[in-house]
């Protein structure tokens, strides 16, 4: 069964309540059919706008198109209110607007949320020239409330957009210099190899020097061929890469890297247990080793940062149909010692889970189904 978070319960609490407020304003304001059925329309717009689930909302039903409907059809209701009809207004149409207000400033592209947030907020300020339209004195005190009430929700509104945006900016920051990271590292590995290559192919013209003259030809353009392709590699790397400063580069670890992380990370408090299965081969390809040495140390840094509460933690390397698994486990219940600043962005990862999936991988990061926390990785072999 699955458990109702904290946010869960208040968003369904804050749905209830808007919901129950635009039942007690048709109640409440209404008189008659004739004065009823704009409000009934308002309010019914303005209810579907807001509580439709983001998951299940058709893709016609833009944030811009939420937030102008209902608050033109308040418009159009203030102003037949003020020609004939003499209607009230409620505290759940204006709580509908006000909701749509801050859907208009967080969500809506750039170019729209002028517009529709002056919309909204013209809908709530007209509101009082329903029934005060000959009481200045009283239209202009709940014109003020309502003022009030607007510079509040875009503020807040404006404060949780710009952090969705530097969120943003930092998740594709993050991938960026993990993809700088693997583009190094894939430098390291070719390059390895390439060089193998060149150095065979110079002792294999050495061992035919003079003895085959139309094997030496072929072995020269290997040669070339191997340090052109050593240098092309240089310079795109160091085309991509911020710095030209060798200490800026991560080591890079491997499956005997592991274990030395599970030592150096144990304490008397904390118990790490590596279990590494016998058919995992020890000459799995350099970058798939790197890759897992590094879910491990982002993991087990997680673990001290998140949950130094956890007093088992239990590291697995497992290798079954060409497929490596790593997983890393804790019992910690989400208890720090470390203070706020050291928590980190969260955004580990994130760079954990583009250098794992350019690999063809998957990543996995969750709590656990009794408590704790755990992060697997699979990674083609």
């Amino acid at each position: 069964m699955k458990s109702v978070s904290a946010r869960g319960c208040v968003w369904a609490a804050c749905i209830g309540g808007l919901v129950a407020a635009a039942v007690v304003d048709l109640f409440a304001l209404g008189t008659g059919w004739g004065v009823v059925w704009p409000q009934a329309a308002v309010l019914l717009l303005g209810t579907v706008a807001v509580v439709w689930p983001a998951h299940r909302r058709p893709s016609w039903l833009t944030p811009q198109l939420r937030a102008v409907v209902p608050a033109v059809a308040s418009l159009l209701c203030t102003v037949d209110s003020v020609l004939r009809s003499g209607a009230l207004f409620g505290p759940g149409e204006v709580a509908i607007l006000l909701c749509l207000l801050f859907v208009a400033v967080r969500h809506c592209p750039r170019t729209y949320v002028m517009a529709c947030a002056s919309l909204d907020g013209a809908a709530v300020l007209v509101l009082p020239a329903r029934p005060y339209l000959g009481d200045e004195a009283d239209m202009l005190g709940f014109m003020l409330i309502g003022f009030v009430l607007i510079g509040i929700t875009v503020t807040f509104a404006a404060y949780l957009r710009s952090q969705d945006y530097r969120r943003t900016v930092a998740v594709s920051e993050t991938r960026r210099t993990e993809r700088l990271a693997i583009a190094s590292d894939l430098h390291d590995f070719v390059a390895h190899h390439v060089t193998g290559i060149l150095v065979q192919t110079q002792m294999a013209r050495m061992m035919a020097d003079g003895g085959d003259d139309e094997l030496d030809p072929v072995l020269a353009g290997i040669e070339r061929a191997a340090t052109e392709a050593l240098a092309s590699m240089r310079r795109t790397v160091g085309v991509l890469r911020d710095t030209e400063d060798p200490a800026d580069r991560r080591p890079v670890g491997d499956l005997a890297g592991v274990a030395g992380l599970v030592e150096g990370f144990a304490s008397p408090i904390q118990k790490v247990t590596l279990h590494r299965a016998p058919a995992v081969p020890d000459d799995l390809p350099h970058e798939v080793q790197a890759a897992a040495f590094r879910v491990v140390q982002e993991a087990l840094t997680n673990v001290r940062r998140h949950a130094a509460d956890a007093t088992q933690v239990t590291v697995g390397l497992s290798y079954e149909r060409a497929r490596l698994e790593v997983t890393v486990s804790d019992d910690g219940r989400g208890g720090s010692l470390l203070p706020p600043a050291a928590h980190g962005g969260g955004f580990g990862l994130v760079g954990l889970k583009e250098r794992v999936t350019a690999l063809g991988g998957e990543l996995q990061a969750g709590p656990r189904a009794e408590h704790g926390w755990e992060v697997r990785a699979l990674l083609p072999g």
